[in-house]
């Protein structure tokens, strides 16, 4: 059974994307979108994201072959329980949220068991600082990791479900992605390190220095590119980041309790060579060679 109508809850910035290169690589079936901000689906209506505008997410979603579930981990968690007692086996449901542990959580006893529809949990690695349907861009998967993770622990899909799981796959490829498979668990504490400690740093070092130099435009035109680039993500909706950081809370907390330590290193060793210690490992890494201790 092929997908041929697809129902993206969420049209904001991911949400929208994956409608855009859906088109983009000549999905000739139907998009269906529905968003909590009216005006987000409109403008995803308006670039073809997606092809009409529901009315009604729980009887759009129940019409389609694929949901996708777009928004802030907390949204995604709601519509979990919601869509559970409404879809059908046949019927696969997937994700783009930045948690998965939890997701996993969630579905164990309402998806991939018999009589129940099918769930992928999935997780793009791309995005931009700004959110919204005005932002979206089909070619922001291209050359980009998404990442699936299968629940453990349930009998799993039905086949129809399943084949609709394997063309998923094969989609999320055309839009230029790699694929990688990773434990739910795993997931979560590798994006802690590489995207969650990212952002709450930006957050820190942007809020900083909003306190300490507030409206100070000889700053700002000193500060070039280091500046632009470290305080880049210090321009992300709070909506998403608050999620996350409630959900993956272990994680994220020991990523920044790791942080916090190794800046205590750098200050006390600014005039030692284990200062150039530091540097060396920071190329190693930037370089990708291996470290040997």
């Amino acid at each position: 059974m092929s997908i041929e109508r697809i129902a993206i809850l969420g049209t904001g910035l991911i949400g929208s994307s994956v409608g855009m290169a859906l088109r983009q690589n000549d999905f000739g079936g139907t998009i269906v979108g529905w968003d909590r901000d009216p005006a987000q689906a409109a403008i995803a209506l308006s670039t073809r994201a997606i092809g009409v505008v529901a009315e009604e997410p729980l009887t759009a979603a129940a019409e389609c072959d694929l949901i996708l579930l777009s928004g802030p981990v907390f949204s995604i968690l709601e519509w979990l329980d919601q869509l559970a007692s409404i879809l059908q086996p046949h019927q696969l449901v997937t994700d783009v949220g930045s948690v998965k542990r939890i997701l996993c959580e969630r579905a164990t006893d309402r998806y991939n068991q018999p009589g129940k529809p099918g769930y992928l949990p999935g997780h793009p690695m791309a995005g931009k600082e700004v959110g919204g349907a005005a932002n979206a861009d089909g070619e922001i998967f291209r050359g980009a990791v998404w990442i699936f993770t299968e629940c453990a622990g349930q009998p799993g899909m039905s086949p129809e479900a399943s084949a609709r799981s394997v063309e998923w796959r094969a989609w999320v490829q055309k839009f230029g992605s790699r694929i990688l498979d990773l434990d739910p668990a795993r997931h979560d504490e590798l994006c802690a390190w590489v995207s969650h400690l990212p952002q709450y740093v930006s957050t820190a070092l942007s809020a900083l220095l909003e306190e300490k130099f507030p409206h100070d435009d000889d700053l700002r035109a000193i500060g070039g590119r280091a500046l632009r680039e470290m305080t880049r993500l210090g321009a992300s909706p709070y909506s998403m980041w608050r999620d996350i950081a409630h959900t993956n809370t272990e994680a994220v907390a020991a990523t920044l309790l790791a942080l916090e330590q190794r800046l205590t290193h750098l200050r006390e060793h600014l005039k030692t060579p284990e200062l150039r210690d530091e540097f060396e490992l920071a190329n190693r890494f930037r370089l990708g060679t291996p470290h040997k201790p």
